[in-house]
């Protein structure tokens, strides 16, 4: 027990430590939440009009979990890019000769960014609503949507460990970052429903895990939802659970390995 609470303390200590940082230097936090609020704003009310949601569905009500959930992606490239600076900076290597495991190290760092992804998350929420978004079944399946949200994005921060360990180009890393984003957010049901791609892009946009967590909190919001009768479509949350599952189970070993094998480079 005594061995638990020293590293939940230190794991406190150092997530504290990297947000009196972003503190001191704001423009990580700005840029997180910039990008998808400036999709939100420019595709859900600049295009509202021009885009039809099948049913009677409000596209302003539609997008909203899509760009929650794309929020999730930008994680990754600034969590990347500040574990590989720590990295060439030396503070990995300080950190190494404290008496603290590595997994401290780690999720000290992963636990800021999540901070930080509920801030963009709650600003993203307030400008929806300003917009038109609601949710109409009850607070629970609400909140229940949210801490979804924030599961898929704690998954995505441990990838970007993952990158920014193996990666120390900084601009290797943003143009990967870029591709994910990108490539996840438009091959979905994120902003438009799949039924307009091509048949063969299909199957791949469906189990696409972003198409999955829009369409999970779109059913708990009460949302229009663009439900398929494939797999994916009919179980979007066992593919969100199954999905995140698989992500911790490979990111946070192969982030723990990269950690180690740093140390005789």
């Amino acid at each position: 027990m005594r061995t638990l609470a020293l590293a939940l303390s230190d794991t406190g200590a150092l997530a504290a430590r990297h947000v009196r940082h972003l503190t001191r230097a704001p423009g990580k936090l700005i840029a997180m939440i910039l990008n998808p609020l400036i999709m939100l704003i420019a595709v859900g009310y600049v295009f509202k009009s021009s885009i039809v949601v099948p049913g009677s569905g409000v596209y302003e009500e539609y997008i909203m979990a899509g760009i929650a959930a794309q929020a999730g992606l930008t994680l990754i490239g600034p969590t990347a890019i500040g574990v590989a600076l720590d990295v060439r900076g030396g503070l990995i290597d300080r950190f190494r000769s404290l008496p603290i495991s590595r997994l401290t190290v780690l999720t000290g760092h992963t636990l800021s960014d999540l901070m930080l992804g509920m801030i963009c998350l709650t600003v993203l929420t307030a400008v929806g609503a300003a917009m038109g978004w609601r949710f109409h079944d009850g607070v629970l399946p609400a909140l229940g949507a949210f801490a979804l949200l924030l599961a898929f994005f704690y998954a995505m921060i441990w990838v970007g460990v993952v990158i920014g360990l193996t990666m120390r180009n900084i601009e290797a890393i943003e143009s990967m970052s870029a591709i994910v984003m990108v490539g996840l957010s438009f091959l979905s049901n994120a902003f438009l429903s799949i039924q307009g791609l091509p048949a063969w892009l299909r199957p791949i946009a469906e189990w696409n895990p972003v198409s999955a967590i829009a369409t999970t909190c779109r059913e708990l919001w009460g949302n229009a939802a663009i439900t398929s009768s494939t797999f994916p479509g009919r179980h979007p949350g066992l593919v969100v659970v199954l999905t995140l599952c698989l992500v911790m189970a490979v990111a946070v070993p192969l982030s723990l390995r990269a950690y180690r094998a740093d140390r005789t480079r």
